[in-house]
């Protein structure tokens, strides 16, 4: 019987191999980390995902593959990381809508706390009000006013049930006493997308989101939405200084692994994460994103966590929000 690969093939292979500097089976024994994102192409945690992977495969000298796992909100990824093997190769970029799930929807198959642990803190991520869909408001009093008039009638748009850029706007119209019908899409970009062809009239995006699009004409930004205003957007006010006194929102966005992940392996994730964010090409990079780099230990990191989860409670049952 001839075997499929004769004794000539492997040769030529191998011999293939030193020809062009590479190591037998040099791919297979590298390690992999797969960095699952749970939200489609066009969300931050996407675009902040592939901005850096490269660079953090190369500091850990792995390969680090970027996974798109949407759904739910975001629960679909997290869970796909919740049950994975605690050993540091599987990850969840995260952001403020993983904890917002644990109090929007009724039943989880993890917790969003418990059965994670905070690996590295990537950045800040600021969020802005934009209309679009025939609305034109001077600033966000002005469509805060219209809007009141016209109870039901305008729509708007989120990544998704469960997403920070739902509970945005659903924080942002119950503290202004608003109705408007939501419209869950699978991503950002499908949002803002929704905006730009009319069919919604607000959406509170990411930065990022809608960064590239202050000169479109069917879309106009009037706010952004933390306590101080953007150094990515600067020329708009915060959504409290400019109508809805009290209101601010923005998100982390970080690595988390499996709760259980050893820490001098947390600890090297974290190392090699902070090593790549230094990294003044990277800084310009996020900087494009609307993400301002953070630079914190695990310890610090799970400090955050666990602050944000409180934060985030108080921030669904203001909204009166629930996924069943």
């Amino acid at each position: 019987m001839t075997h499929p690969y004769s004794r000539r093939s492997v040769l030529a292979a191998a011999g293939a191999m030193l020809a062009t500097g590479a190591a037998p089976f040099a791919f297979a024994q590298q390690r992999v980390i797969h960095v699952i994102v749970p939200f489609g192409t066009g969300a931050v945690q996407d675009t902040v995902a592939r901005a850096f992977s490269n660079e953090l495969g190369a500091a850990l000298n792995a390969a680090v593959v970027v996974e798109n796992r949407a759904g739910a909100g975001g629960t679909v990824g997290a869970a796909v990381v919740a049950k994975a093997p605690a050993d540091g190769n599987t990850l969840v970029l995260a952001a403020a809508s993983h904890h917002i799930a644990g109090f929007l929807y009724s039943k989880l198959a993890y917790d969003p706390l418990k059965d994670f642990v905070g690996v590295a803190n990537i950045g800040n991520a600021g969020y802005a009000l934009a209309v679009g869909g025939g609305l034109t408001p001077a600033n966000t009093a002005d469509f805060i006013k219209e809007v009141k008039g016209n109870p039901g009638k305008y729509n708007y748009a989120s990544a998704g049930n469960g997403s920070a850029t739902h509970l945005a706007m659903a924080s942002f119209l119950s503290k202004a006493g608003l109705q408007m019908t939501h419209i869950p899409t699978k991503s950002t970009g499908e949002a803002v997308n929704e905006l730009l062809a009319g069919r919604v009239q607000a959406v509170i995006s990411s930065s990022v989101g809608v960064i590239g699009f202050q000169n479109d004409p069917r879309m106009k930004l009037l706010a952004s939405t933390g306590e101080q205003r953007s150094p990515f957007l600067p020329q708009l006010p915060t959504v409290a200084e400019s109508g809805l006194p009290g209101y601010s929102f923005d998100s982390w966005i970080g690595l988390l692994a499996p709760a259980g992940t050893p820490k001098a392996e947390v600890d090297k994730l974290n190392a090699a994460t902070n090593k790549v964010l230094a990294d003044p090409a990277i800084q310009e990079r996020f900087k494009r994103l609307g993400v301002e780099p953070r630079n914190q230990s695990p310890e610090e990191f799970q400090k955050l966590l666990r602050a944000d989860w409180d934060a985030m409670g108080l921030v669904v049952r203001a909204s009166g929000a629930k996924v069943d």
